[in-house]
C-alpha cells in the first residue's frame, strides 16, 4: 500500500538537516550554563538556532526566548499580560485550544472576537469593543492567530495590530501553523508577543519559542536557575533546539517551494469540490499546504478511518485534542455547525509531492461513493 501523510498541520515529518543537528548536539554533551569548553560549545548550539528562528520570524534575536513548545508560548504570552493588568482577554473565536484553554483559565474575564463565514476575524467588532474599553479592565489584549490550523485562512493581523495599538494593547499572535509556511516578520505584523513551535516545521516535537517586543515584558513562569536571560528557569532541551534551529533554517530558505503547494491543493480543491465536498474557507487568503473540506452527512470520523484505511493519512479538527475526533470550534464560530462534525483538513509541507494530492482526492471519491451508495441501500 502506498501511505501518503497530508497531516503536516499536525506534525510535520523530521527534515533530515534537523536529526543531523540534534545528532551533533547529542554527541557533543555540555550544559549550556556551564563556563567549560563542552558549556560553551553547548551554548553556541542554542545561540546558533536562535538566530535561525529569530530570522524565520522576523526578529531579534535576543527577544527569542526557548520553551517547551507552541502551547508553553501561547500560556507564557497570557500569563505575562495577566501580570501585566490585563483583567479582560479578547481572544478570536477561532484560536487554537491552547490559546482559548489558557485565556479561559488564567482568572481574566474572556471575549470572543467573532469572525465571518470563511472564518476571518470582525474587525469593525474590535474597533467598536476597543473603542468602549473599560480602564477598570486594564490594559486591552487581543490574540489573534496568524493563520488558522484547521482551515489554513490567514488573518489580517497587520491591520488588527493598528487598532491594538491605537489604544496602547496588547496583541498575541500565534504563528505556530503560518511560520514555514509563509513569509513571517512579527515585527512587520505589530505582534508584541508571537508564539512558533519546531515540530510544525520539520523539526522535533517539544521545543518552541516565543518572540516579544519593545512594549511588552514576560513574566518567568518557571523558576529556578537563570536560565533563557532569567525569563525561562531549567536547563536548555539542547538537542531539541538544535533541531528547531536546523528546522527553522531549511524553512525559510525552501519558503518558494512551498508556495507550489497551493497549485496541487487548488487542484484537489476543484475536483472535491466537483464530486460535492464544501470547501471551507475558499473566499479568504489560505496557507498554501492547507485544504479544509467538509461533505454533509457523511461523519469526519468515518471520512479520517476510511482514507486511513486506504493509506491517505488526515486529519479532522485539531490533532491536539487526544486523538479524539470531535465537532470543530472553528467550523462553529464560522457559522458552519451543520458541517462541524463532517470536514477533514488535509495538509501538506515539505516531503509532499502533487501525487500526494492526487492520491488524496482518487480515495476520497471513491470513499465517498461507497458511503453515498450504502446511505441510498434499502434498509433490510
Amino acid at each position: 500500500m502506498i501511505r501518503v501523510y497530508l497531516d503536516y498541520n499536525a506534525t510535520a515529518p523530521v527534515r533530515a538537516e534537523a536529526i543531523e543537528a540534534m545528532g551533533r548536539a547529542i554527541q557533543a554533551g555540555g550544559n549550556p550554563s556551564s563556563v567549560h569548553a563542552a558549556g560553551r560549545a553547548a551554548r553556541a548550539l542554542v545561540e546558533d538556532a536562535r538566530g535561525a528562528v529569530a530570522a524565520l520570524i522576523g526578529a531579534p534575536a535576543s527577544t527569542v526566548v526557548f520553551v517547551s513548545g507552541g502551547t508553553e508560548a501561547n500560556a507564557l504570552a497570557i500569563e505575562s499580560a495577566r501580570a501585566a493588568g490585563s483583567r479582560r482577554l479578547i481572544v478570536s473565536a477561532v484560536e487554537h485550544d491552547s490559546v482559548l484553554e489558557n485565556a479561559r483559565h488564567s482568572g481574566a474575564e474572556v471575549e470572543l472576537l467573532p469572525v465571518d463565514r470563511d472564518g476571518v476575524a470582525d474587525i469593525a467588532w474590535l474597533e467598536n469593543r476597543l473603542s468602549r474599553w473599560d480602564a477598570a479592565w486594564g490594559r486591552p489584549f487581543v490574540a489573534l492567530m496568524l493563520a488558522n490550523n484547521e482551515t489554513g485562512v490567514i488573518q489580517p493581523v497587520a491591520r488588527v495590530a493598528e487598532i491594538v495599538r491605537a489604544v496602547d494593547g496588547w496583541l498575541h499572535v500565534d504563528a505556530v501553523q503560518a511560520a514555514g509556511k509563509i513569509p513571517v516578520d512579527s515585527r512587520a505584523l505589530g505582534a508584541d508577543t508571537l508564539s512558533v513551535s519546531g515540530h510544525k516545521l520539520g523539526g522535533p516535537q517539544g521545543v518552541g519559542a516565543l518572540t516579544f517586543g519593545p512594549r511588552v515584558s514576560l513574566t518567568r513562569r518557571l523558576h529556578g536557575g537563570g536560565q533563557e536571560r532569567g525569563r525561562r528557569a531549567g536547563t536548555e532541551n539542547v538537542p531539541g533546539i538544535a533541531g528547531f534551529g536546523a528546522a527553522a533554517r531549511a524553512s525559510l530558505a525552501s519558503l518558494s517551494a512551498m508556495q507550489a503547494q497551493a497549485v496541487w491543493r487548488d487542484q484537489a480543491e476543484k475536483r472535491l469540490a466537483e464530486a460535492g465536498a464544501v470547501i471551507v474557507g475558499a473566499g479568504a487568503e489560505r496557507l498554501p499546504n492547507t485544504l479544509c473540506f467538509a461533505m454533509p452527512g457523511f461523519g469526519a470520523e468515518l471520512q479520517v478511518m476510511g482514507l486511513d484505511l486506504t493509506g491517505v493519512m488526515v486529519s479532522s479538527g485539531a490533532a491536539c485534542s487526544s486523538g479524539k475526533v470531535r465537532p470543530s470550534h472553528v467550523l462553529s464560530a464560522m457559522g458552519l455547525a451543520e458541517l462541524a462534525g463532517c470536514a477533514v483538513r488535509a495538509s501538506g509541507g515539505w516531503a509532499t509531492k502533487g501525487s500526494d494530492w492526487d492520491r488524496l482526492v482518487e480515495a476520497w471519491i471513491e470513499l465517498n461513493g461507497r458511503h453515498a451508495a450504502r446511505r441510498r441501500a434499502p434498509a433490510a
